[in-house]
């Protein structure tokens, strides 16, 4: 009885491996891209103020802060980030960091040039977001899958065979984020002097746009 059960186990496995060499013999793998580009919502920006003590400092962050708000950014919006001291500056300054988001309903060119001020050190993009991303990245997801399986549909036609069930899938993120700097706005505005730049347009429409693209790796079965 065990060496029946034994051979009809080696019957059942050699069966099985058989048939996992058929479907794979019978299947297409193909590779689907999907790219979009869409258009930022959101820049952060970093931003540093500078006095000779501590007393101006406070009030230069005052005015920052009026600023700010003057030009639709909220409070919940800046974040602080570091403060110190340049001991090697002379007279010694004192120095604080910020972050501060806005959106497309700030004046970003009126914004820099209420900020073109003796006592602002720098101010530089740290981020471009887009605050729909999540959804964007799906749709460039589905649309890697269907062309997927549009091109093994047109393949197989062109050999009489038909796309049957999908076997496999598999994601390949190539490139994405939901919070990216493109190169051109980091070129243009880090470590901005900003007596020089005051003219310079800073608005949405001179940001790059975020860049997504994805990969779907798929194999069907040949009908």
């Amino acid at each position: 009885m065990k060496l029946r059960h034994f051979l009809l186990i080696g019957f059942l496995t050699l069966g099985n491996f058989i048939h996992a060499q058929e479907v794979k013999k019978n299947a297409i793998e193909v590779t689907g891209i999907a790219e979009m580009e869409v258009k930022p919502d959101e820049i952060i920006f970093n931003i540093g103020i500078k006095a000779d003590n501590k007393n101006d400092l406070a009030e230069n962050e005052k005015k920052l802060f009026e600023i700010l708000k003057k030009n639709s950014v909220k409070n919940e919006d800046i974040d602080f980030k570091s403060m110190y001291q340049n001991m090697y500056s002379k007279p010694k300054t004192f120095v604080k960091s910020y972050q501060f988001k806005v959106n497309t309903k700030t004046e970003v060119t009126q914004l820099f040039e209420d900020l073109n001020q003796k006592w602002v050190s720098n101010i530089n993009i740290a981020e471009v977001k887009n605050t729909k991303i999540a959804d964007y990245k799906k749709a460039v997801k589905i649309n890697a899958l269907k062309a997927a399986k549009a091109k093994a549909d047109y393949l197989l036609e062109s050999i009489g065979k038909k796309t049957g069930n999908p076997l496999e899938i598999i994601e390949i993120e190539d490139y994405t984020s939901d919070a990216i700097l493109p190169a051109y706005a980091q070129r243009k505005v880090s470590n901005i002097q900003m007596e020089a730049e005051a003219t310079q347009d800073y608005s949405f429409d001179n940001i790059e746009n975020i860049k997504l693209k994805y990969s779907i790796k798929t194999r069907y079965e040949i009908l």
